[in-house]
């Protein structure tokens, strides 16, 4: 295992297209659920324990083996926004791209071929994570980071917020992150006896209808 490539992974400019969704911030935003740094905290804290959570979870089940038909219909049944799962599809096309140039796989060669039009990104980056030779825990890091960074960034630019605020709320939640990491590892690895049903299917509704309303929108910077 080389801590390495999970630099690598994580690293904003690897070419897997997040830059280009806000994780809902730009819906909340509008809204007016985002207004500052402790209202960035409190939308970042509710994606972490939600959305970031499920996301780790299939990831690291990715990582353990766990077939990718299998999450996928689990992350599908757990995504009920059509706009969401496109967008995770998106996602998981654009990682699939970019893993298999990095960390070349025939597990990641077959997901291509079996999910032409993409598997969903949680699924993908366990497999990358896979291929890469790292562990579920560090597949689950960079699910849960993913989770809260994404908003964290597009908030600057959303509404000029200062990056150093954005990078604090990103500190404090640090200790939660490392708290939701070991449940979805520890789920994960149920998964492997009972199924991907034990896997959390923790949901965030705002999330969902933001996602829907988004979607509609003529003009916006973000695609998600």
């Amino acid at each position: 295992m080389s801590r390495a490539a999970l630099l690598v992974l994580a690293d904003g400019r690897f070419p897997a297209g997040g830059h280009a969704h806000s994780g809902g911030a730009e819906a909340a935003v509008k809204a007016g659920r985002i207004t500052d740094a402790a209202t960035l905290e409190h939308f970042c804290r509710g994606r972490l324990h939600t959305t970031g959570l499920v996301a780790a979870s299939l990831a690291a089940a990715a990582v353990l083996g766990i077939p990718a038909p299998e999450l996928d219909a689990a992350a599908d049944a757990r995504t009920p926004s059509p706009a969401l799962r496109t967008a995770a599809r998106r996602l998981g096309r654009q990682l699939v791209r970019a893993a298999r140039a990095t960390w070349p796989s025939p597990e990641l060669d077959a997901l291509t071929r079996e999910f032409p039009k993409g598997a969903h990104q949680p699924v993908v980056l366990g497999l990358t994570a896979r291929a890469a030779g790292l562990e579920p825990l560090d597949a689950a890091y960079c699910a849960l980071y993913e989770s809260v960074s994404g908003p964290a960034t597009a908030t600057v630019r959303l509404l000029s917020l200062d990056p150093f605020d954005a990078t604090g709320v990103l500190a404090r939640l640090a200790p939660e992150l490392d708290r939701v990491a070991d449940r979805a590892v520890e789920a994960a690895r149920r998964a492997l006896t009972e199924g991907v049903d034990a896997l959390p299917a923790a949901s965030a509704p705002l999330l969902e209808i933001g996602a829907q309303a988004h979607a509609t929108w003529p003009v916006r910077l973000f695609a998600s």
